[in-house]
């Protein structure tokens, strides 16, 4: 699949990468349970090996979306209660799978001179501007998060196009061609400011999820720095881990 990368030349994303985006968004549509393609299906389909086919549906399988039942085939996953900790899956689709109907308020975006940290979190050129993003997100009409995006100004145009009342960022980002791919994220709690009070129909000082990440595209050239902000009652994480020193045993 060609893409245009930040610089606006033209790249391929891994083929692995075209099939797992496509099936992410079937998923959300698909009940638990539900067939899904076999391998050898998924390589008609899309024209790939099946090693490629395989790896595809094996990251999609690690992050719980599918299960696979040897001699019997590959099936949509029930749904997490949240979110796990170690993989990002869009705000839209996150609520979709919990069978909730996802939109945003758009409080406003475009493009203005970047704060020193905003520079150097996208790896702005000097003179190069930052595209803002600002969002309530809801599900079912509730307010679960205060999202502040800032994107690298190659996205300037689709962005500012993007229907994102109800449209993921990240399918208006990949229909451009730039793929949200892998990033790093650090969460925090702090109490909600005047801000959040408002947007949110919370109390101030009331406890707050605080989400900061980057993330990248397949070649690791930032594309987002978003804080997203949660009500604690209302949004959690789900952590998986090993005991130290006891893995290896």
């Amino acid at each position: 699949m060609v893409m245009a990368d930040l610089s606006g030349a033209e790249t391929f994303t891994p083929r692995y990468r075209e099939i797992e985006q496509a099936m992410r968004q079937r998923l959300a549509k698909l009940m638990p349970g539900a067939e899904l393609p076999s391998d050898a299906e998924l390589c008609e389909e899309f024209g790939v090996s099946r090693m490629t086919a395989r790896h595809a549906m094996n990251r999609l399988a690690g992050d719980g979306l599918v299960f696979r039942v040897r001699g019997r085939g590959t099936f949509v996953g029930d749904p997490p209660t949240h979110r796990r900790a170690n993989s990002l899956l869009s705000f839209s689709n996150e609520m979709r799978r919990q069978g909730r109907v996802p939109t945003s308020q758009v409080l406003g975006r475009g493009l203005r001179a970047p704060t020193r940290e905003e520079a150097a979190r996208l790896r702005l050129k000097k003179g190069e501007k930052v595209l803002w993003l600002k969002r309530i997100r809801l599900a079912d009409g509730e307010p679960v998060a205060l999202e502040s995006t800032r994107l690298h100004p190659a996205t300037a145009v689709a962005v500012l196009r993007g229907a994102l009342e109800r449209e993921s960022l990240h399918a208006v980002l990949v229909r451009a061609g730039f793929p949200p791919t892998s990033g790093r994220a650090t969460i925090s709690a702090e109490p909600a400011d005047a801000d959040d009070a408002r947007w949110l129909k919370m109390r101030k000082g009331g406890a707050m999820l605080v989400e900061q990440r980057v993330i990248v595209d397949h070649r690791g050239r930032p594309l987002e720095f978003t804080e997203s902000r949660y009500p604690a009652d209302r949004y959690a994480l789900d952590v998986d881990f090993v005991v130290e020193g006891q893995a290896a045993q």
